[in-house]
This record gives structure tokens, sequence and C-alpha cells, in this order.
């Protein structure tokens, strides 16, 4: 091996040994916002553009209002539960669910998995409790009031 080939080998060991402690010593120490854009990386991923709530259809136990239409979305309300029937949105979009009260929401994971996750969905410090499901093909998502003391839950556009 000639000098200069030495020579390259040894500055490229250390560019990569700098790396390292650039990414190893340079990182956040928080635990990171989990409802951050993942900016421009998960834009190369596609549109996740949210279900539009006249493609869902409600179905909710007696005794239960009609859902009305608002401008931001369809509101449903129900005193011990619901099922939505989300129409293939012919790709992976999500369904945004809002409520001013907390609630329980149940759905199959996307894809191929045979994974039902369920969440008990809480308000955060604006006091608006926020679910946002992963839907892939024609979907039925199960809502549920805590309680039974009635709940309402908006689809919303976004």
């Amino acid at each position: 091996m000639s000098g200069r080939q030495k020579l390259l080998l040894a500055a490229l060991a250390a560019l990569l040994v700098v790396l390292y402690l650039v990414a190893v010593g340079g990182g956040r120490h928080d635990r990171g916002d989990p409802a951050a854009r993942p900016g421009w990386l998960g834009r190369l991923g596609g549109d996740r553009s949210a279900v539009d709530p006249a493609t869902v259809t409600v179905d909710c136990a007696p005794p239960a209002p009609a859902p009305t239409a608002t401008a931001k979305g369809t509101a449903v309300g129900f005193t011990t539960g619901c099922v939505l029937r989300v129409a293939d949105p012919g790709g992976l979009h999500t369904l945004v669910l809002r409520s001013g009260a907390r609630f329980v929401v149940s759905a199959p994971a996307p894809g191929d998995a045979d994974v039902t996750v369920r969440d008990e969905v809480t308000p955060g410090d604006d006091g608006t409790a926020v679910a946002k499901v992963a839907v892939d093909k024609a979907t039925e998502v199960v809502l549920g009031c805590p309680g039974g003391g009635g709940c309402t839950v908006t689809v919303a556009r976004s």
C-alpha cells in the first residue's frame, strides 16, 4: 500500500469517527414530540390525507340521534357505542376523530396484520380528545363511551 493510500484510509477513518461523535453527542436529549410532523423524510412516503367524513357511515346503538354535518366534519352522538364504516380510501389515509370528552376507539391495524388496536382517548391541554386511525381499506371502527353518560365524536376533515 502506497503512502497516498494510507493517508486516504486514515482520513476516511477520522471522518467516520467525527461523524459518529456528532451523531451520538449532537442528538437531542428529550423524548421528542410524537404529534410533530416527521419533516422532509416523511414527505417521501406520499400523501396521508384525512378520510373524507362523507365516506363514513354510522351505525349507533339506540337511542342515538342521527349524525349531523358540521363545518368541521360529521358529529356523531351516542350513549353506549357506535360502529363507523369507512369506505375503501384507495390507499393509506387517516381517520381523524375529535371530542370534548374521553372516548374509546377500537380498529384493526392497516395492512395484513391480524391485530386490533384499542385506546381510551382523553382530552389534552386544549380540552380536545383526538384519535387518529390509519385506514388503508374498507374498515369498521368501533367507538365506545366510558361510563355510559353519552359522547359526541366528530369525524373530522383534518
